[in-house]
């Protein structure tokens, strides 16, 4: 950090800057805080000479949609901007974006202070990164912002600070004519062959981001720079000194053919299988790195409010005019231009009729005799059209943005189909390409009126920036003065120059990573602002985008982006990001970790342990009482309206809700005293007041009387099992019958698949059957139908090739859903007749299904949640959780109105809409837990009730709203 200059900023909206942060190639970022809350913020503001070319600006706010989209989690939420002044109709408007700040060091500052990442903290790092490109990647999106000085290390866990080739730009420059031109960093090797770029160049980004931090150099740094695209199109990496069991995954992620390249979620999962937030827990920074973080929140803390007409200019900038009152943004606002700039005139034909569709390019670009790749134009990467949000904080949306064009109304043939990566519909063939390398990217001007000659800026003189990323071989690093996110007094990271130094000609190793070409809106000629766009072959020089109409392209339609100006109201809900929880309830670490959890009378979240059993209000979160009797005990029931239910190892308890005081108990020993020594199962089910469940005890069975002159036998020992109902509210037994044993020590488990009128139907889980039984069953599963009165066995059933695993479950209309297979197929239960059938995804299964009114909710291993009609098997939606495809299928909750479905697995909890399958938000538990604590390994749970979902990992729970 450093002290603010002369003519920096001093406030933005309701935050008041305090110092620099640091600076990049296209934007500053400040420091600033809110008097009236304290609350600090950390302000991205464009470059002025930047944000005065339309096309940055487009692209400044697209990437600062994105990051609203990603918020939670390693991403830091976007801040509302609050009431801002109104702009003098001579001035234009600043253009910059706020999120919360946390105290954190960029990768390669961290790697110059400590030096390379041990192998925890690689893990962490990488599945932290691959866990955002995940989410971006499951939107049909390429994040391109990867490069060490975007990536941040918190005491928490990694954060991402850019969202685009603005935010990761090594050098920005404005061009004549309104074009931008933007150099990157890294590239990869379908770049230098002139293709496009795909969710695959993240991936050999995130390899050579992760070899980095393993080794402080990248793995292709031997030999001259100017031979650096080269070596990456041809050489193999190396990465001797990186940690051996990190070798392989690595070089996966840097393999030269982008469909040998793992998925961003495979990475993850192999980083870090409970997530990096839950293998963070405990710290996982080297204590050089946690003592540099901890100084840099303390600095930040100290930092006061600077007088209006102190001198904050640093040595050698003190003659430099300051800037005039008038010129210091009190808001979120578009930039003004440059004063003397002039425009130039609208070029002629840039509108003309676009190049054949099959023109693409064939070849790789030209390289510049430098070294450093030729350079083209090529249009920005569309963001998703969910990421787009109405009224985002500290940025306005235009105003008249086209209305989506998809359509995903009832009748219209889309199911809403997701599969991990959108699809986009709507959008016709691909848009034409250009079939020369190194023609620039013609993209149409503003086309609303023409432009006088004196409103078009010009490019001033810019010096590139030291390149990011790819150090070349050993050069004497420059370090100007210090701006990167760490203390003042660390060093910031030395990275090798070029053959003319920093920025110099040839710019070293550094070369661009163009976008994607984004597919073309159809046109509209009713209005003449909306226009298609011609695309160009990409190309490895720099990218330079054109002023003038972008394409923004969602999920299912197409938009386009005007240059009107945004509508000035702050939307203060994000899309995809959590509510505020209404409380958080932090479980005593004194204590053993949960067991079990249930909700009582919407009033009490009961939770039980090794030691005690324990008692949260619903309304505050706050823990009420705490009872040893309850120890090890099953999950709490409602015994009428004033008592809780819960089950130990030894008895029944019926507790006080106010207490925790028994008020009733019935010892196994004297409740089923015809039993001695009965062991009970794990409830297998409840409804109302009747509970069903299993028990076990052992009788000796008498060797039979010998005959004349044999030895008599042995006495045996055999384990007899039954199945209960028992009527909690009367506190007595309905009935019992005799069942199967079940393996060792004998007690089988049973599970409720379904309650009707006349039966109760029963499913063992495997893992409880015998040798005998599953030889005999010979791999497919089977239901039992108890009489509901008497608990008479009336049948047993096997459907189709349903294994012993196979998730199943049932209606009260007599129709059992299980998985067979890849597939869901529904069965008549009485005949076993097949009814429908669900196809799913490769290579995957169902997990148990959840029934709501005519639809049932379905969970696949791959993660697909979705809907299917219970009459038909049609299918109505179906979502990815945008998480890593490992461990069981998400486990399924609605809440009590059945308008919102959650699924919670071992990364996260996603929320959608149950009508049509709409996310709405994600939730991970990041920074919760005590950063010396235990690594959580645990799955999330959720539990719903009324207005109210209430997410558990481990020790910790949130209550958050829902519909």
């Amino acid at each position: 950090m450093e002290a603010l200059r002369q003519d920096d900023p001093r406030r933005f909206g309701r935050f008041t800057a305090l110092a620099r942060f640091d600076e990049g190639a296209s934007a500053v970022r400040y420091v600033a805080r809110d008097i009236a809350s304290g609350e600090t913020a950390l302000i991205t503001a464009a470059r002025p000479e930047l944000a005065a070319v339309p096309v940055f600006s487009r692209r400044f706010q697209a990437e600062a949609r994105t990051a609203e989209h990603l918020a939670g989690g390693w991403v830091a939420p976007p801040l509302d901007p609050g009431d801002t002044a109104e702009t003098p109709a001579d001035e234009a408007e600043p253009l910059w974006t706020a999120a919360g700040y946390v105290p954190a060091l960029p990768l390669a500052e961290a790697i110059g202070i400590a030096g390379p990442l041990p192998g925890r903290a690689l893990r962490i790092l990488g599945a932290g990164i691959a866990e955002i490109l995940s989410r971006v990647h499951a939107a049909g999106s390429v994040l391109q912002g990867l490069a060490p000085g975007t990536v941040l290390l918190a005491a928490d866990g990694p954060r991402l600070t850019a969202f685009g080739p603005l935010g990761a730009a090594a050098s920005a420059e404005a061009r004549p004519g309104g074009q931008l031109s933007v150099r990157l960093g890294y590239l990869t090797p379908e770049q230098i062959e002139g293709k496009e770029v795909s969710a695959a160049s993240d991936l050999f980004v995130l390899g050579l981001l992760l070899a980095y931090a393993a080794t402080g150099a990248t793995p292709f740094t031997e030999g001259p720079a100017e031979e650096a695209t080269r070596r990456i199109a041809e050489d193999e990496p190396e990465l001797d000194a990186v940690p051996e069991e990190l070798r392989e995954l690595i070089a996966n992620c840097l393999a030269k053919d982008p469909d040998q390249r793992p998925t961003a979620g495979t990475v993850a999962a192999e980083l870090a299988l409970e997530g990096a937030a839950g293998l963070a827990r405990g710290g996982w920074l080297p204590e050089p790195l946690a003592a540099a973080v901890a100084d840099q929140e303390a600095r930040v803390l100290a930092l006061e409010v600077p007088e209006e007409g102190e001198a904050t200019a640093e040595a050698g900038e003190a003659d430099a005019p300051p800037a005039p009152e008038d010129a210091r943004p009190s808001g979120p606002r578009t930039p003004r231009k440059p004063e003397g700039v002039r425009e130039a005139p609208e070029p002629e034909g840039v509108n003309e009729a676009p190049e054949p569709v099959d023109a693409r390019p064939v070849g790789a670009p030209p390289v510049a005799a430098s070294g450093a790749p030729a350079a083209v134009e090529t249009p920005a990467t569309p963001e998703p059209e969910d990421a787009r949000p109405v009224d985002a904080p500290a940025l306005r949306k235009p105003a008249d943005v086209a209305a989506p064009s998809g359509d995903t109304g009832p009748g219209n043939g889309d199911i809403g189909e997701d599969r991990g990566t959108t699809r986009f519909l709507n959008t016709g063939p691909r848009p034409p390409q250009n079939d020369r390398p190194t023609t620039q990217l013609a993209l149409p001007h503003e086309l609303t009126a023409p432009r006088a000659p004196d409103a078009l800026p010009a490019a001033p003189p810019t010096q590139p920036a030291a390149p990011l990323a790819l150090p070349a071989a050993p050069a004497a690093p420059q370090q100007p003065g210090h701006t990167h996110g760490g203390p003042a007094p660390y060093p910031a990271a030395a990275l090798p120059a070029g053959p003319a130094g920093p920025g110099g000609p040839g710019g070293g190793p550094m070369v661009s990573l163009p976008l994607p070409p984004a597919p073309a809106p159809a046109p509209d000629p009713a209005t003449s602002r909306r226009t298609l766009l011609t695309i160009a072959a990409a190309a490895v020089g720099g990218l330079i985008v054109g002023g003038g109409s972008v394409a923004a392209l969602g999920s299912g339609s197409t938009a386009e982006a005007t240059d009107d100006k945004p509508a000035p109201k702050p939307r203060r809900t994000l899309p995809g990001q959590a509510p505020e929880p209404r409380w958080i309830y932090a479980h005593p670490a004194s204590e053993s970790s949960p067991l079990t959890t249930a909700l009582w009378q919407d009033k009490l979240l009961v939770v039980t342990s090794e030691s005690q059993a324990s008692a949260v209000d619903l309304g505050t979160g706050k823990r009420l009482w705490q009872r040893a009797d309850g120890a090890k005990g099953q999950a709490a029931l409602a015994a009428g309206a004033d008592l809780v239910f819960v089950a130990s190892p030894t008895e029944f308890l019926w507790l006080s809700p106010k207490n925790g005081k028994v008020v009733h108990r019935a010892r196994y020993t004297e409740a089923f005293e015809d039993l001695p020594g009965l062991t009970v199962g794990r409830l297998a089910g409840s409804s109302g007041p009747v509970i069903w469940f299993t028990g076990s005890h052992t009788v000796v069975e008498k060797a039979p009387k010998p005959k004349k002159g044999k030895k008599k036998g042995k006495d045996k020992e055999v384990v007899e099992a039954y199945f209960f109902a028992y009527d909690i509210v009367q506190r007595k037994e309905l009935w019992r019958t005799s069942v199967p044993a079940g393996r060792d020590p004998g007690t089988p488990a049973y599970r409720v698949v379904a309650e009707r009128s006349a039966d109760v139907l029963v499913r063992q889980d495997a893992a409880s059957l015998t040798a005998a039984e599953v030889k005999k069953a010979k791999g497919k599963g089977s239901v039992r139908s108890f009489d509901q009165k008497t608990g008479k066995l009336l049948w047993t059933k096997q459907y189709g090739a349903a294994s012993l695993e196979a998730a199943t479950t049932g209606d009260e209309d007599g129709t059992l859903y299980a998985a067979v297979g890849q597939d869901l197929q529904a069965f008549e239960a009485d005949s076993t007749k097949p009814l429908w059938r669900v196809e799913g995804s490769e290579d995957s299964w169902f997990g148990t299904p959840l029934i709501a009114g005519p639809l049932i909710h379905t969970t696949e291993r791959s993660r697909l949640v979705g809907a299917v009609e219970r009459e038909s098997g049609r299918l109505v939606w179906r979502r990815s959780t945008e998480v890593p495809g490992t461990g069981p299928a998400p486990s399924l909750t609605l809440s009590g109105s059945e308008k919102t479905l959650i699924a919670a697995d071992a990364v996260q909890v996603t929320v959608f809409a149950a009508a049509d399958g709409e996310r709405l938000w994600k939730f991970q538990d990041i920074g919760s837990a005590d950063p010396k604590g235990e690594t959580v390994r645990a799955s999330y749970r959720a539990l719903a009730f009324g207005e109210t979902v209430v997410v558990q990992r481990d020790r910790s729970f949130y209550a958050f709203p829902v519909a």
